[in-house]
């Protein structure tokens, strides 16, 4: 199931989205493939201006969350991606990607002001870098080392966010 952010879901598929991420699976088989080279995807800055997801690529390790203000699951996962914040300043790179469902760039702008300010943070209007990653449902994280490979991908509120990092150090 891939989570089309370029057109509105429909009550049933938004409810399959949720359940679908509220499995926790540690790691998955879904989304893009481990060991590949990460992607770069149009996206934007939340006051609206064009960028590139691979801006964040190639100065170090990078975590990628794919997330929405509305998503439970990426609530629960919170608590463990500050934490790695913390632990992790200056030597990884925290980036969410605020697919565009049920949400506006403002909404994001806010939620993530008051629960993640230290992540850079993209509004992914049409898609782009949902359809790369093959993002599977929000609460999805990709973790790319400095060399610019896929290291970890999960989806879920029970991943081990310290442990997949160390994957990437």
């Amino acid at each position: 199931m891939v989570l089309n952010c370029g057109t509105r879901l429909g009550s049933y598929a938004l409810t399959a989205v949720i359940a679908f991420a509220a499995l926790g699976a540690q790691a998955q088989d879904s989304g893009i493939e481990v060991g590949s080279k990460a992607l770069g995807a149009a996206v934007e800055t939340l006051d609206g201006n064009p960028a590139e997801l691979s801006s964040v690529f190639g100065k170090g390790p990078v975590v990628i969350q794919f997330w929405a203000t509305w998503c439970p699951t990426c609530k629960a996962l919170e608590p463990a991606m500050q934490a790695a914040q913390q632990k992790y300043a200056g030597k990884v790179s925290f980036v969410g990607v605020a697919v565009s469902v049920n949400q506006s760039p403002r909404a994001v702008q806010a939620y993530s002001e008051k629960h993640s300010p230290r992540m850079t943070h993209f509004f992914d209007r049409r898609g782009k870098a949902v359809d790369a990653y093959e993002v599977p449902a929000t609460g999805f994280v990709v973790i790319v080392n400095k060399a610019g490979t896929v290291v970890y991908t999960g989806l879920g509120s029970q991943q081990n966010i310290d442990a997949a990092i160390k994957k990437a150090m």
